[in-house]
């Protein structure tokens, strides 16, 4: 679950600092670049820097997005350096406070079955699977780690499939199932001297890495601009000629909702929904070169958002708050249609 870093051919102190100056440039993305930059000073070996990081944004006077997700990986990185009396308090802070982000959940039982904490790492997949899972017909994919993590301790602890161990295994797309995947014999296949069992043994990890490098080559989610209210009155009362796009705030708020479901619809993934600013848009276009009456401009800007990782999952999960901001749960506002 950790950022996409690749471990190769990278300077992993530099992309650190330069992630740390792009930071700079763009606070409204300074969560997402830093914890990208810790991760990145986490493989150079600088665990203490990459902990600096993680305080400096828990401690900033503005609100985090996912502040949860930042204390998992603080608490994580703690305890790969001899920290583990605070990362335990800071994992069980996390579990006490029940994340709605799958992540956080991942990142701390993760935490615990890297240290062999088996039975703890168990239950902390299952209080994370039951939040999420719980009445839900299709796991949305943020929580299939929750699940393959748990059919994974489960395997090394010995207890039998259970359902949600079973739809586990209907949801791995790798030809190699996830039982022998996480099979706790595997490891002793690394020290064999038998050719049939080591070449086995290759076959298992080329299907393990295809399906890591399946979920860190998934798209950037197909993302529809969602302006607040107060954003959007500014942005027309600047350029007026965008009306024709806006014809009133419970209108673009509907469009989303029916643009989202229309493209749900038709099979395509990884929906999400990015929030505009008028500066932000205003800097965008001036990158551009353009004009931010230029209609044109509104869609790529929404998919840089989304590089960006400023992108949240849509539909929201179950009991959470609906997207457009209103303070109501989703399937009591804008889920309720």
């Amino acid at each position: 679950m950790r950022p996409d870093t690749p471990a190769e051919n990278v300077d992993h102190n530099a992309e650190a600092a330069r992630l740390e100056r792009t930071a700079g440039l763009y606070p409204e993305d300074a969560e997402h670049l830093l914890v990208q930059a810790a991760a990145h000073l986490e493989l150079s070996g600088d665990r203490p820097s990459a902990t600096a990081l993680y305080d400096r944004l828990l401690s900033s006077p503005e609100p985090l997005e996912n502040p949860h997700l930042v204390r998992a990986l603080k608490a994580a990185n703690l305890w790969e350096y001899g920290h583990e009396a605070e990362a335990r308090a800071i994992i069980d802070g996390v579990r006490a406070t029940s994340p709605r982000d799958p992540a956080a959940w991942v990142i701390v039982a993760e935490a615990l079955e890297s240290h062999d904490e088996l039975e703890a790492a168990h239950e902390t997949f299952t209080e994370g699977a039951r939040l999420f899972l719980a009445d839900v017909s299709e796991p949305p994919y943020a929580t299939h780690p929750l699940l393959f993590g748990r059919h994974r301790v489960r395997r090394m602890l010995g207890v039998a499939h259970d359902d949600w161990d079973m739809l586990a295994d209907t949801l791995h797309s790798s030809p190699v199932s996830l039982d022998e995947l996480h099979d706790p014999k595997r490891v002793w296949s690394l020290g064999s001297d038998n050719p049939a069992e080591l070449a086995a043994e290759i076959s298992r990890l080329r299907a393990e890495l295809g399906t890591f490098r399946e979920a860190l080559s998934r798209p950037f989610p197909v993302a529809v601009l969602h302006w607040p209210a107060d954003e959007l009155t500014e942005l027309l009362t600047a350029y007026p000629s965008l009306s024709s796009e806006y014809p009133s705030h419970e209108e673009h708020l509907a469009t989303i909702e029916a643009s989202l479901r229309e493209l749900s619809a038709s099979g395509t993934p990884n929906l999400g929904i990015v929030t505009g600013t008028v500066p932000s848009y205003e800097a965008f276009a001036a990158s551009e070169a353009t004009s931010p009456a230029d209609t044109n401009l509104l869609p790529q800007y929404a998919t840089t958002l989304a590089a960006r990782g400023r992108a949240v999952a849509w539909p929201p999960q179950r009991g959470a708050g609906c997207w457009c901001g209103s303070g109501n749960l989703y399937t009591e506002c804008h889920g309720s249609v």
